[in-house]
């Protein structure tokens, strides 16, 4: 397996600590809102990750947090009326249902800031008593001068303006690029009892904290294989995760870091202050979570994606190809039988750093030649399991092709119109069973007008929407 270490810049073979284990921590969201499509790209990027390292063996920990205390809570707070963990509590579970739609799998552990106080604060006394932190009116501030290695996960050269920019200004800071470990309390606050003095985290460490608390100690030189995040996070988030764990735990946070790239609209980075940020319950209302699912992870994970309902359809497309070979192979009923070289060359694919554009390819013409063999011999019962374990594979892998074939080609349709459809093909089977046929083809015709395919099989009748 290779992946792209965004430190290094450089792909590396991954080689984690513990030989066939691997420990992986993906900065998750903050929950005051709603999950956008920018939560999705990272959710599914790493998801897709995890599922290739599991297919190659490896013991996976996959440990993913929920900041639930921040400005943005508090600011909210203040507007609802409602308590902190009213608005965090109802945003976590909307996250969560979101990502289950696009067929995220839970992380191995979800902790949330709230919960890990205790290590949060002794980091911060830590750091405090080794000389690396310090203490101002506002705040516990960690002393960047301290690190003669930040900067290094980030490479940036910056100037004062540019810091000035992006961090939270205190005139007591010994320089502008110190960030705050600990915010003391102030009038209408959330606070939190600490030996330094009352108040809440900064957002930098808990991270870091949490990696401590969930998976420290178990190897050596490193703490966790791979950290995982948006790339918006490389700095100043991951580089001030990287300075305060270098300096309280005299180790590297991480041996390898992945960040994944932007979902554009108009090739503008999605963003609530630039007003273009696509929320994904929205988006769920109009098209399935598969359908996002396949559309999102059909550019690689390094990418940014524009976002457009244009290519989405295209995508579609794609992946309706998959659903009519699983149609064309649905009597197997669960019976298996191995194609190795298909999947030898997905997971060639896929373990050169996820190069799924590769792994579609393969997926494509595997669909062609499958298609070519059973249009000669549709009755080839070896050639339709092969394919149907196919399919069975690419859902492992890929989290896509997991619904019933039937029921894919009817998504679009709602619930009253699926109604409609079952009262007229009930009628036309009544009509067919009194050999009433010019009624029953008129039914045909009336839904086919509508867009609705029928076939006819031992199983009795199947339909499908063809013009979603």
């Amino acid at each position: 397996m290779y992946i792209y270490d965004s430190v290094k810049k450089a792909k590396l073979p991954f080689e984690p600590i513990n030989e066939s284990e691997a420990l992986i921590y993906v900065c998750g969201p903050t929950v005051y809102d709603d999950a956008h499509l920018g939560h999705a790209r990272s959710a599914l990027a790493f998801d897709l990750l995890r599922r290739v390292l599991t297919h190659l063996k490896y013991k996976i920990t996959f440990v993913k947090n929920f900041t639930d205390i921040d400005d943005k809570i508090i600011k909210k707070m203040n507007e609802s009326g409602k308590s902190l963990d009213e608005i965090t509590s109802f945003y976590t579970k909307r996250y969560k249902d979101d990502m289950k739609a696009i067929g995220v799998q839970d992380a191995d552990i979800e902790p949330r800031a709230t919960q890990s106080l205790k290590t949060i604060i002794d980091f911060t006394q830590n750091l405090l008593s080794k000389g690396y932190a310090y203490t101002t009116s506002s705040g516990v501030y960690f002393d960047t001068s301290k690190d003669d290695k930040y900067l290094s996960i980030s490479h940036r050269h910056v100037d004062e303006n540019d810091m000035r920019s992006r961090v939270e200004e205190d005139e007591e800071k010994r320089d502008v690029k110190d960030f705050a470990l600990w915010k003391f309390a102030k009038k209408g606050d959330i606070s939190y009892p600490a030996p330094f003095g009352d108040g809440r985290p900064g957002w930098h460490i808990e991270c870091s904290a949490m990696i401590k608390e969930h998976l420290a100690d178990r190897n050596g030189k490193y703490q966790i294989d791979i950290h995982a995040g948006g790339a918006d996070l490389l700095f100043p988030h991951h580089e001030n995760e990287a300075a305060q764990t270098r300096k309280e735990s005299s180790q590297e946070i991480a041996k390898y870091w992945m960040h994944n790239g932007f979902v554009t609209i108009n090739g503008e980075k999605m963003s609530k202050s630039l007003g273009n940020s696509f929320f994904l319950k929205d988006i769920l209302k109009i098209y399935d979570g598969e359908i996002v699912r396949f559309y999102l992870l059909s550019t690689h994970y390094r990418s940014s994606i524009n976002f457009n309902e244009t290519d989405l359809l295209q995508s579609k497309k794609r992946l309706d190809k998959i659903y009519r070979l699983k149609k064309r192979v649905a009597d197997m009923h669960g019976l298996t039988l191995p194609d190795k070289e298909f999947e030898r060359e997905i997971m060639q694919a896929l373990r050169d750093d996820l190069n799924i554009s590769k792994a579609l390819s393969v997926i494509d013409a595997m669909i062609a030649n499958a298609n070519d063999i059973l249009d000669k011999n549709p009755k080839d019962n070896d050639k339709k399991a092969m394919f149907a374990t196919n399919i069975k594979l690419i859902n492992s892998i890929l989290g896509i092709g997991e619904k019933e074939a039937f029921a894919y080609f009817q998504l679009g349709v709602s619930e009253e119109e699926k109604i409609q459809i079952e009262t007229l093909l009930k009628e036309r089977l009544e009509a067919r069973a009194k050999k009433e046929f010019k009624k029953a083809d008129f039914i045909r015709e009336e839904l086919t007008k509508k867009g609705i395919s029928l076939m006819d099989n031992m199983d009795g009748t199947k339909w499908e929407k063809v013009d979603f």
